[in-house]
């Protein structure tokens, strides 16, 4: 059916319909370490616009001056292994995956992965 293209095969190489090859993913895995040392993955869909609210409130709470980066390409988000967003990643380690933190939460883990 033509019409809404079924029966025609996709040009991506990937699942997430990215391309996901070797130099791209080469690429995610260098920009894991550049930017911010707290980042969201995610969309940019109602929840994970939540979760970084919530960094934002535990980082000020925290008196900790962060900036925080927001992740939205599949191709980065993969390389953190990552299959379920949002997710909270902090100095480069994922710390939860899958579900909106609230504000307390993330301020118990970023005091444990911090010190």
């Amino acid at each position: 059916m033509a019409l809404f293209n079924f029966g025609k095969k996709k040009d991506t190489s990937c699942c997430c319909g990215s391309d996901c090859n070797a130099e791209s993913m080469a690429k995610a895995e260098s920009a894991k370490k550049e930017g911010a040392s707290v980042k969201i993955l995610g969309s940019g869909c109602a929840k994970c616009n939540q979760l970084e609210a919530a960094a934002r409130a535990a980082l000020k709470q925290l008196g900790m001056d962060t900036e925080i980066d927001h992740i939205t390409d599949f191709t980065q988000i993969a390389a953190y292994g990552v299959i379920s967003v949002p997710a909270l990643v902090v100095d480069g380690k994922v710390l939860a995956y899958g579900k909106v933190l609230k504000t307390d939460e993330i301020v118990k883990l970023l005091q444990k992965r911090r010190g």
